[in-house]
């Protein structure tokens, strides 16, 4: 998983993998795995996310915490809570696609050796699209509910004043410092690389230990899962340890 990692980065890296094939592709995984989910995500996640800021906002008047409310909604949702929902989400829709191809490719008879080429030569031609394109899912999908999410704040916190621009940008602003920024852009970037790279790394070895193809479990969820939580957990460790 590791060197499979490397070897994206390296060829994300390299201009020449920019050819116009390559472009190509990149193109229609943007397009499959961003534009045509943005806007049922969007509408999905600006619901919850009402729900909570409701929630939250409730809570802190009642405990006579109102101030720190706005604070709360957006160091939960904006910084945690989106960004790992977006990487799931892209998980599910997208992050799977080019794994699905290939477990049909491996349980359909063909030799294995036949099948382990076929696959390096789809993983060849597909992996820098991915990781490109799973990348840029995260991290639109987490900035434009985060928008979303903001003026919802905005809107339950102050109502349609324009009086509470000052206090509101003064609040946001304080959350979103420069090193809190590059946090959370760094972390959206993980996600996405995460959600391109383990599941093919799990065809790979899969292919090296056929009996394992008879599962019916989709080849490195759980553990995209659990690196997706330990990276969450790790930047909560980072900024608040």
């Amino acid at each position: 998983m590791l060197h499979l990692g490397a070897v994206a980065l390296v060829m994300a890296l390299t201009p020449s993998t920019y050819h116009r094939a390559n472009r190509l592709a990149t193109s229609r995984y943007i397009y499959a795995s961003t534009w045509q989910v943005l806007p049922w995500f969007t509408v999905l996640t600006a619901l919850v996310s009402l729900v909570i800021i409701r929630i939250v906002l409730v809570t802190a008047q009642s405990y006579g915490l109102s101030r720190y409310a706005l604070e709360m909604v957006v160091r939960v949702l904006v910084l945690e809570l989106l960004p790992l929902s977006a990487a799931m989400f892209a998980a599910l829709r997208a992050g799977m696609a080019f794994d699905a191809g290939a477990m049909g490719l491996a349980r359909s008879g063909m030799p294995v050796g036949e099948a382990t080429a076929e696959t390096l030569r789809r993983l060849r031609r597909d992996l820098v699209p991915q990781v490109i394109a799973n990348a840029f899912s995260v991290l639109s999908l987490a900035m434009v509910s985060s928008v979303i999410v903001l003026v919802l704040a905005y809107l339950n916190v102050y109502g349609l004043s324009p009086w509470g621009l000052p206090d509101y940008t003064r609040t946001v602003g304080r959350v979103f410092d420069p090193t809190v920024t590059l946090g959370f852009v760094f972390k959206t970037v993980l996600f996405g690389l995460a959600v391109a790279v383990i599941p093919s790394a799990a065809i790979l070895e899969l292919l090296r230990r056929p009996r394992r193809l008879r599962t019916n479990v989709q080849p490195g969820a759980l553990r995209l899962l659990f690196v997706l939580l330990l990276i969450e957990a790790s930047s909560l460790a980072v900024k608040y340890i």
